[in-house]
């Protein structure tokens, strides 16, 4: 792979810091990627239309958001955040096409989506892009089978149940780490485990995996890995899916640092992993 597809928009801008300081960080991260001198494809993302956002939600939730009649994730009606959420699930539906295209990876530069439920949002998530990308793709006829591979480090709530209200769990499986991984302690055997887990979406299609930052040790709403074991965490599924021969998208998750550039750093650092994997990587370095 000569460059990373990373489907990005200056429409996914929806900045709300009071809330949650991780959702303006589209632009933030494509801004420190374009730093770091690795080779990126920089793509508009399609944006979603009603119809497919109502394959994972109520179509009447749906419209009352867009429409800011209803509270949106953030616990607010605002024009900013509604105009930006079809372009937010837009960006994984994109890249989750583009890694399906290519066989390898792509990314969505976007977070704020596994604790939306089937008609209500929660948590800084207003839409499940997630279940929106597998249902999508699957309608299309591209994928038979979807793993949901969740490791940000809150336990994707949003996405269980919306799996169970559609009964689409005979083709749709997911694996959410912050049900039983919350622990320093437990952090050797949850990297030690990776590779079992990727391989248990080895009949899957297409792999969505949520890079979470918030389960660093800094994180006020995390804390109990370093900043080496999320870059080992993120070098494990890479390869583990590389290896299996699974094409994967990937999202940014969570990360409420108040000091952003920390949480930039993960970021860069799931980036450069996933180059070190997919990439061409003659002429690039770490120190770059």
């Amino acid at each position: 792979m000569n460059s990373i597809p990373v489907f990005y928009s200056p429409k996914l801008v929806a900045i709300n810091y009071s809330a949650s300081p991780s959702a303006g960080k589209p632009e933030l991260a494509v801004k420190s990627w374009q730093a770091l001198g690795i080779p990126l494809d920089i793509r508009e993302p399609i944006p979603v239309t009603v119809d497919e956002l109502s394959l994972a939600h109520d179509r009447t939730f749906v419209e009352k958001v867009l429409a800011c009649r209803t509270n949106n994730g953030f616990g607010n009606k605002l024009p900013s955040i509604a105009d930006s959420l079809p372009y937010t699930c837009g960006a994984i539906v994109s890249a989750a096409r583009e890694a399906l295209r290519n066989g390898q990876v792509a990314v969505a530069p976007v977070s704020g989506f596994h604790h939306a439920s089937y008609k209500q949002a929660s948590g800084f998530c207003t839409f499940n892009g997630l279940v929106v990308a597998a249902q999508v793709l699957k309608k299309e006829g591209l994928v038979k089978k979807v793993g949901i591979l969740d490791f940000d480090e809150h336990y994707g709530d949003g996405t269980a149940s919306i799996i169970s209200t559609l009964n689409l769990g005979d083709w749709l499986s997911q694996f959410s780490a912050g049900k039983d991984y919350r622990e320093a302690s437990q952090a050797k055997k949850f990297l030690q485990r990776i590779p079992e887990l990727v391989a248990r979406f080895s009949d899957c299609g297409l792999i969505l995996y949520q890079a979470g930052a918030d389960p660093h040790v800094a994180d006020p709403l995390g804390g109990w890995l370093t900043t080496v074991q999320l870059a080992e965490r993120d070098h494990l599924v890479f390869e583990s899916a590389k290896a299996l021969g699974i094409p994967i998208a990937w999202d940014l998750a969570g990360g409420y640092q108040y000091d952003f550039r920390a949480v930039l750093d993960i970021h860069d650092n799931t980036l450069r992993t996933c180059w070190d994997v997919y990439g061409d990587n003659k002429g690039y370095g770490h120190d770059q």
